[in-house]
Protein backbone atom coordinates (compact mmCIF):
# COMPACT_ATOMS: atom_id res chain seq x y z
CA UNK A 1 0.00 0.00 0.00
CA UNK A 2 0.94 3.75 -0.77
CA UNK A 3 0.63 6.52 1.16
CA UNK A 4 -0.49 10.35 -0.07
CA UNK A 5 1.93 13.36 0.62
CA UNK A 6 0.64 16.28 -0.73
CA UNK A 7 1.85 19.80 -0.76
CA UNK A 8 -0.92 21.68 -2.41
CA UNK A 9 -3.65 20.97 0.09
CA UNK A 10 -6.21 23.76 0.91
CA UNK A 11 -9.17 23.82 3.02
CA UNK A 12 -11.90 26.82 3.18
CA UNK A 13 -13.55 28.12 5.80
CA UNK A 14 -16.93 30.12 5.65
CA UNK A 15 -17.71 33.30 7.30
CA UNK A 16 -20.07 31.68 9.32
CA UNK A 17 -17.12 29.44 10.51
CA UNK A 18 -15.26 32.44 12.84
CA UNK A 19 -16.17 33.98 16.16
CA UNK A 20 -16.46 37.70 16.83
CA UNK A 21 -16.69 40.22 19.07
CA UNK A 22 -17.92 43.89 19.25
CA UNK A 23 -20.49 45.61 16.85
CA UNK A 24 -23.68 44.19 15.03
CA UNK A 25 -22.46 41.29 12.67
CA UNK A 26 -24.98 40.34 9.71
CA UNK A 27 -25.09 37.46 7.23
CA UNK A 28 -25.67 38.81 3.78
CA UNK A 29 -24.15 39.02 0.13
CA UNK A 30 -20.88 41.26 -0.44
CA UNK A 31 -22.61 44.65 -1.08
CA UNK A 32 -23.02 45.02 -4.92
CA UNK A 33 -21.91 41.42 -6.03
CA UNK A 34 -24.79 38.61 -6.08
CA UNK A 35 -24.51 35.16 -4.66
CA UNK A 36 -20.92 36.24 -2.63
CA UNK A 37 -21.51 35.48 0.61
CA UNK A 38 -19.92 37.21 4.13
CA UNK A 39 -20.33 38.78 7.57
CA UNK A 40 -21.02 42.73 7.39
CA UNK A 41 -20.01 44.59 10.08
CA UNK A 42 -22.71 47.76 10.61
CA UNK A 43 -19.95 50.66 10.45
CA UNK A 44 -19.47 52.06 14.23
CA UNK A 45 -16.02 53.50 16.15
CA UNK A 46 -14.92 50.26 18.16
CA UNK A 47 -12.63 47.55 17.94
CA UNK A 48 -13.20 43.71 17.01
CA UNK A 49 -11.87 40.58 16.45
CA UNK A 50 -12.39 38.06 14.65
CA UNK A 51 -11.49 34.51 15.48
CA UNK A 52 -10.94 31.94 12.82
CA UNK A 53 -10.44 28.41 14.08
CA UNK A 54 -8.16 26.40 11.73
CA UNK A 55 -10.20 22.79 11.56
CA UNK A 56 -7.84 20.32 9.97
CA UNK A 57 -6.95 16.88 10.54
CA UNK A 58 -4.45 16.60 13.04
CA UNK A 59 -2.71 13.32 14.08
CA UNK A 60 -0.39 12.57 17.64
CA UNK A 61 2.18 10.99 15.63
CA UNK A 62 5.02 13.02 14.48
CA UNK A 63 4.73 13.77 10.51
CA UNK A 64 1.44 12.77 9.66
CA UNK A 65 -2.02 14.50 9.16
CA UNK A 66 -1.59 17.98 8.13
CA UNK A 67 1.45 20.56 8.44
CA UNK A 68 -0.31 24.26 7.78
CA UNK A 69 1.97 26.70 6.04
CA UNK A 70 -0.41 29.45 5.44
CA UNK A 71 -3.53 31.19 6.17
CA UNK A 72 -5.03 34.19 3.44
CA UNK A 73 -8.18 35.81 5.11
CA UNK A 74 -10.16 37.92 2.96
CA UNK A 75 -12.07 41.06 3.81
CA UNK A 76 -13.29 44.51 2.00
CA UNK A 77 -13.45 47.76 3.79
CA UNK A 78 -15.45 50.05 2.67
CA UNK A 79 -16.67 53.57 3.67
CA UNK A 80 -14.09 55.08 5.43
CA UNK A 81 -10.61 53.19 6.62
CA UNK A 82 -10.28 51.52 10.14
CA UNK A 83 -7.35 52.92 12.18
CA UNK A 84 -5.55 49.51 12.35
CA UNK A 85 -6.01 45.90 11.37
CA UNK A 86 -3.58 43.29 12.13
CA UNK A 87 -3.89 39.41 12.19
CA UNK A 88 -2.08 36.84 14.86
CA UNK A 89 -1.80 33.05 14.52
CA UNK A 90 -2.49 31.15 18.17
CA UNK A 91 -2.04 27.36 19.35
CA UNK A 92 -3.69 26.61 22.21
CA UNK A 93 -2.71 23.44 23.92
CA UNK A 94 -5.51 21.16 25.38
CA UNK A 95 -4.95 20.41 29.06
CA UNK A 96 -5.98 17.27 31.46
CA UNK A 97 -8.93 17.15 32.46
CA UNK A 98 -8.73 19.51 35.71
CA UNK A 99 -5.95 21.13 34.48
CA UNK A 100 -6.04 25.05 34.32
CA UNK A 101 -6.34 25.59 30.52
CA UNK A 102 -3.23 27.79 29.74
CA UNK A 103 -3.07 30.94 27.41
CA UNK A 104 -2.22 30.82 23.59
CA UNK A 105 1.45 30.84 21.77
CA UNK A 106 1.81 33.19 19.37
CA UNK A 107 3.16 31.79 16.20
CA UNK A 108 5.37 33.60 14.26
CA UNK A 109 4.43 34.23 10.68
CA UNK A 110 5.09 37.11 7.62
CA UNK A 111 2.14 38.88 5.80
CA UNK A 112 2.32 38.97 2.02
CA UNK A 113 3.95 41.66 0.11
CA UNK A 114 0.41 43.72 -0.12
CA UNK A 115 -0.08 44.02 3.40
CA UNK A 116 3.23 44.31 5.10
CA UNK A 117 2.27 47.95 6.91
CA UNK A 118 -1.10 48.49 8.70
CA UNK A 119 -1.91 51.26 5.82
CA UNK A 120 -1.74 48.79 3.21
CA UNK A 121 -3.99 46.49 5.31
CA UNK A 122 -6.99 48.90 6.10
CA UNK A 123 -7.15 51.09 2.63
CA UNK A 124 -10.67 50.75 1.24
CA UNK A 125 -10.37 47.74 -0.82
CA UNK A 126 -11.01 44.08 -1.45
CA UNK A 127 -8.44 42.18 0.44
CA UNK A 128 -6.81 38.24 0.27
CA UNK A 129 -4.03 38.98 3.18
CA UNK A 130 -1.69 35.57 3.03
CA UNK A 131 0.16 34.97 6.14
CA UNK A 132 3.02 32.54 5.94
CA UNK A 133 3.87 30.56 8.96
CA UNK A 134 7.94 31.19 9.56
CA UNK A 135 8.38 27.49 10.46
CA UNK A 136 5.23 25.07 9.15
CA UNK A 137 4.13 22.51 11.79
CA UNK A 138 2.77 19.50 11.47
CA UNK A 139 -0.72 19.94 13.61
CA UNK A 140 -0.93 17.31 16.82
CA UNK A 141 -4.16 16.25 18.06
CA UNK A 142 -3.91 18.00 21.43
CA UNK A 143 -3.19 21.62 20.07
CA UNK A 144 -6.10 24.27 18.62
CA UNK A 145 -5.07 26.58 16.18
CA UNK A 146 -6.68 30.30 15.11
CA UNK A 147 -6.18 33.18 13.33
CA UNK A 148 -6.76 36.49 14.85
CA UNK A 149 -7.73 39.22 13.17
CA UNK A 150 -7.66 42.94 15.43
CA UNK A 151 -9.08 45.82 13.97
CA UNK A 152 -9.58 49.39 15.30
CA UNK A 153 -12.56 50.60 13.60
CA UNK A 154 -13.35 54.39 12.27
CA UNK A 155 -16.99 56.15 13.24
CA UNK A 156 -18.13 55.00 9.28
CA UNK A 157 -15.79 52.04 8.69
CA UNK A 158 -17.68 49.11 7.34
CA UNK A 159 -16.10 45.58 7.19
CA UNK A 160 -17.12 42.36 5.17
CA UNK A 161 -15.26 39.33 5.94
CA UNK A 162 -14.97 36.65 3.31
CA UNK A 163 -13.50 34.25 5.03
CA UNK A 164 -10.23 32.22 4.95
CA UNK A 165 -8.59 29.34 3.80
CA UNK A 166 -5.54 27.16 5.20
CA UNK A 167 -2.94 25.95 3.08
CA UNK A 168 -1.10 22.24 3.87
CA UNK A 169 0.42 19.54 3.34
CA UNK A 170 -1.58 16.44 4.11
CA UNK A 171 0.85 13.05 4.82
CA UNK A 172 -1.44 9.80 5.19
Amino acid sequence: MGYVHDVAMSRWFSPKDCMRSAGTWAEAEVVGIADVWCLIRTAAAAAFNLAIPIRLWQNGSPGKGCKLVSVDVGWICGTADPTTLTASIFKVTKQADGAVLAAGTAVTFTYDAEHLTNAARVDQDEHWMTLTITTPEWLDDDVLWHVEIYCDAALTSALQYLGARANYTLRL
